[in-house]
């Protein structure tokens, strides 16, 4: 048997070596996902926030097809980075489109502040992106939480905003009526002993996800690598911070008064509602009932629809690629 030596004192005590080395486990990203390869370059806009510099990142992609001299910029969910983005970009430059791509503070290759996030101050920075990047006026297609952030950036600065797709997006609902308040303790505890397995199944099916679970291994894989960080203790303090926006600065009662054209794409079997799991057993069966939430609420817009895709999730660029480009493309180019 291989031994080790220890010096104890004056004597010597031997002490058993393991048979085998210890598996390691996956390389750390850093909680900039550094060394996490994106499909375009990524640039870097200088901010401010919590009173520390802070970088929003993006991704500006030139049109591949005849340019039409319009641009688009697609604002991503809470579980993804901008990445994900990528057959959603292809089809949009294709098209003539310039499309740009952030990552928001707290999310992505951008920083990741401490303080309490607000939807408002995300879209702050979004337009001081677009200033940065002269332009005047996007159309915008957003995903999941990223259509939280694009209904305040609609009432913020209407004249910023040409046309609006909502794909799949949250806060339909306010959600404070159905889930309590919930402590920053108990979110960073749950979030921070969630394992690879246990993230992989929380996606597929709080998702209703018709991909097959290969589809989400970059996702899960990101989670996992950046837990290898020495500041995975700040990305999980700024991640609980996006819940608790989420929570706690409804949007649903802006949506009607939202005035751009707006397009509801969203999958038939996507009953995510965050917080569900908090929120009492009586009233948790009633959340999440999202297509009809959408039928609604573009019913009482000045100028909003729905499109519902059966068999298809939350991530409806992924699951039905080829029909979420036809029906925004359509969309956008009409208006």
């Amino acid at each position: 048997m291989k031994c080790s030596v220890w010096l104890v004192g004056l004597g010597l005590v031997l002490m058993p070596m393991a048979a085998s080395a210890v598996e390691p486990g996956p390389e750390p990203l850093g909680i900039g996902l550094e060394g996490f390869p994106y499909p375009y370059p990524a640039r870097f806009l200088p901010l401010s926030r919590d009173n520390e510099a802070q970088r929003l990142a993006y991704m500006d992609v030139a049109p591949t097809g005849p340019a039409n001299g319009r641009a688009a910029i697609l604002l991503h969910g809470r579980n993804f980075p901008a990445s994900y983005w990528q057959p959603v970009i292809v089809a949009l430059a294709g098209a003539g489109y310039r499309v740009v791509v952030p990552d928001q503070l707290g999310f992505g290759k951008s920083s990741k502040p401490v303080g309490p996030f607000t939807f408002d101050l995300m879209a702050a920075d979004t337009l001081a992106l677009l200033d940065r990047l002269g332009l005047a006026r996007v159309d915008v297609v957003a995903h999941s939480m990223g259509g939280m952030l694009a209904i305040r950036l609609a009432r913020a600065a209407p004249e910023r905003v040409n046309a609006i797709v909502l794909e799949a997006p949250i806060g339909l609902e306010d959600y404070r009526f159905t889930v309590p308040p919930v402590a920053n303790e108990t979110l960073l505890k749950h979030e921070g002993e969630l394992t690879a397995d246990a993230y992989r199944r929380q996606l597929m099916t709080s998702y209703a996800l018709s991909l097959p679970p290969s589809a989400i291994e970059p996702f899960v894989e990101i989670r996992e690598r950046v837990k290898g960080s020495a500041e995975y203790p700040r990305w999980l303090q700024s991640f609980v911070n996006s819940y608790q926006a989420i929570w706690s600065q409804p949007v649903v009662h802006e949506i009607p008064l939202v005035k751009a054209p707006t397009l509801f794409v969203m999958g038939a079997n996507d009953h995510n509602a965050p917080g569900k799991p908090y929120a009492p057993p009586e009233l948790r069966a009633g959340m999440g009932e999202n297509a009809a939430h959408a039928r609604a609420l573009a019913a009482r817009m000045p100028n909003g629809r729905a499109e519902v895709i059966e068999g298809v999730g939350h991530l409806v660029h992924m699951e039905a690629t080829e029909r979420f480009d036809d029906l925004t493309l359509d969309f956008l180019n009409g208006h």
